[in-house]
């Protein structure tokens, strides 16, 4: 095969677009930025309201952030909102793919939220806080770790109506 300029550049461009680099940020490297905003306003919110209770910080956990993400995408792709999994699985066996269990002991819980792209952090948190079970999780003196995980959705099918939807999970956790 003759390199010429011209088939360097297509091999480069195809290069590129394999490896998802193109020049021009994606609606999805887009929605990216604002997504990791609301996470990081949520496990702020989280921990100021932990504070005004007396406890300690909540730690931002990558294992449990990449698991919120997983479950967020697949709920929100998938029309349907649950603490199991599309194959019927629970979320703690979910978790677990994900948060590497240390010794015999080891605890997660879940909130999940689904709204319009507008809600905020403060919204989130507060909401949570209204209903026992959720304030329970942010709340709880057990946990240690969470990972927090937005997903915006232009069209999201199924019990979501194919409207624009932001779809959060926060994993919470704890080892040893």
């Amino acid at each position: 095969m003759e390199r010429t300029p011209r088939t360097l550049a297509t091999l480069v461009l195809a290069l590129f677009a394999a490896l998802g680099l193109a020049a021009a940020p994606s609606a999805d490297a887009r929605g990216n930025g604002r997504e990791h905003r609301l996470d990081t306003a949520i496990l702020a919110r989280m921990n100021a309201a932990r504070a005004a209770h007396g406890l300690g910080p909540l730690r931002r956990n990558a294992e449990l952030a990449v698991a919120a993400r997983h479950h967020s995408l697949e709920m929100a792709r998938g029309g349907y909102f649950a603490h199991a999994s599309a194959d019927g699985g629970s979320f703690a066996g979910r978790v677990r793919e994900w948060y590497s269990v240390v010794g015999r002991r080891w605890a997660v819980g879940e909130n999940l939220l689904w709204s319009t792209p507008a809600i905020g952090g403060r919204q989130a948190v507060d909401l949570w806080l209204a209903s026992p079970g959720h304030r329970a999780n942010v709340l709880g003196r057990a946990w240690k770790d969470v990972g927090c995980a937005a997903v915006h959705v232009a069209d999201a099918p199924g019990v979501y109506g194919y409207q624009p939807v932001t779809v959060v999970t926060c994993d919470f956790g704890r080892r040893g």
